[in-house]
């Protein structure tokens, strides 16, 4: 026979009392954070999708700071381009008064003044900063300047002047995701704003017969680009004419040495992946090679020069009274930066229109996500409220009905 202990009622309706006010507790905490999901438990499901829901929010908000902060960005450099294009339509005005031989060669080293004074400001304008302290045209070097002007004489001028401008930047962009695998540049190497020209470097070394000596690579304007051991000279040229580089390669007909040229007007970077030679051993890169762009070979011949050498040049034509010179190298070298200038411009103008688009896009996306997040978790609180009161009203009953059930014994107040 089963003994049944006097106890058993007791310790049942405790344990019965304990769970209704533990469901009690955890409705309350469910309508104060104003959910219906707070453990895995309470619905797996939803909860595995709310998590994802919450994730997609949190990235995509992410996101519209980091469009936002490029954006700031863009409009600080576009001001500054901005400021250096009118600078350069200025001194294209210059440089046509200086092509006319009604002004005397007094007047044209008058004018030489203005177009050295204004070069003195386009250096200051590649050296400008963000606000924070971070240099907007020296790639990914955030401190430090982008440009550094060196200073000598000039024939027939008094004191020194800027007779070169050199880029000091690197040419690695930093870049900001704005969407799920999506990436704009945030900054603006200056080798490429404050350039003029379509950059060539000819090599003098024959390399008709050369062949890769080990498996190594060669970095082009940032991008590596892997070579194999064995490969000739036509294999190298064709694996750089595929990379995702403005820059392209070919052999010349007479020397048999190769030939970079850059199609967009940029200053080529190129260097050997540590380890390697290729570019040592056809003549492009000098043996004893500091970085780019101080590592070109010595006896390599370089054309294409940057908006600075275009002035310059224009500005020791106007000294020198050199009217042919100046209504033409001179000025079509003036033509060429502002050209350049333009299409940066022009690329910065469409990646903001596009920043645009995708902030519009999501903004209006995160609701739609919050709302089927909130689908999946949100507490119906007319729902809840009904059982909470439900709940009391049991627990009462239930207090009530143990206090005739249970009567008190000795061994209670013995207690």
């Amino acid at each position: 026979m089963k003994r049944i202990s006097t106890y058993m009622p007791n310790d049942d309706y405790q344990y019965r009392m304990r769970l209704q006010e533990w469901k009690m507790g955890d409705l309350q905490a469910k309508i104060g954070e104003q959910t219906r999901v707070r453990e895995l438990r309470d619905d797996p499901l939803a909860a595995a999708h709310s998590t994802r829901f919450q994730s997609k929010i949190t990235r995509m908000n992410q996101f519209s700071k980091n469009i936002e902060t490029v954006q700031s960005d863009h409009r600080i450099a576009e001001g500054y381009i901005t400021s250096a294009n009118n600078i350069l339509l200025r001194i294209r005005e210059l440089a046509v008064q200086g092509a006319n031989d009604t002004y005397s060669k007094e007047d044209k080293a008058n004018i030489a003044e203005e177009v050295d004074q204004l070069l003195n400001e386009l250096v200051e304008i590649s050296n400008a900063d963000n606000g924070n302290g971070v240099t907007i045209f020296a790639g990914d070097k955030n401190k430090g300047l982008a440009f550094r002007a060196e200073e000598g004489m000039v024939p027939g001028v008094g004191g020194t002047k800027i007779t070169s401008v050199q880029y000091v930047g690197t040419v690695n962009r930093q870049v900001a995701e704005v969407s799920e695998n999506s990436y704009v540049n945030v900054d603006f190497p200056g080798n490429r704003v404050f350039w003029a020209e379509q950059q060539q470097i000819f090599s003098a070394v024959d390399s008709s017969n050369y062949s890769v000596k080990q498996d190594s690579a060669v970095i082009i304007d940032g991008e590596e680009i892997a070579l194999n051991a064995g490969d000739s000279i036509y294999a190298v040229m064709s694996k750089i004419n595929r990379a995702d580089v403005a820059v392209k390669a070919q052999l010349d007909p007479v020397t048999n040495s190769v030939i970079l040229k850059s199609t967009t007007p940029h200053q080529i970077w190129m260097e050997d992946k540590q380890g390697g030679s290729v570019l040592k051993d056809i003549g492009l890169v000098s043996e004893n090679s500091g970085s780019p762009p101080a590592n070109v070979h010595k006896d390599a011949r370089v054309a294409g020069g940057s908006l600075f050498d275009m002035i310059i040049s224009l500005r020791d034509d106007l000294y020198a009274g050199d009217t042919i010179d100046i209504g033409g190298l001179a000025l079509k070298g003036v033509d060429m930066a502002h050209k350049n200038m333009l299409s940066e411009l022009a690329k910065l103008g469409a990646e903001d229109s596009r920043l645009q688009t995708t902030y519009e896009r999501i903004a209006y996306e995160i609701p739609n996500i919050q709302q089927m997040n909130s689908n999946a978790v949100d507490l119906d609180f007319a729902e809840a409220i009904t059982e909470l009161k439900m709940m009391e009203r049991t627990q009462q009953a239930t207090l009530q009905t143990a206090a005739k059930v249970l009567k008190p014994t000795l061994l209670d107040y013995l207690r």
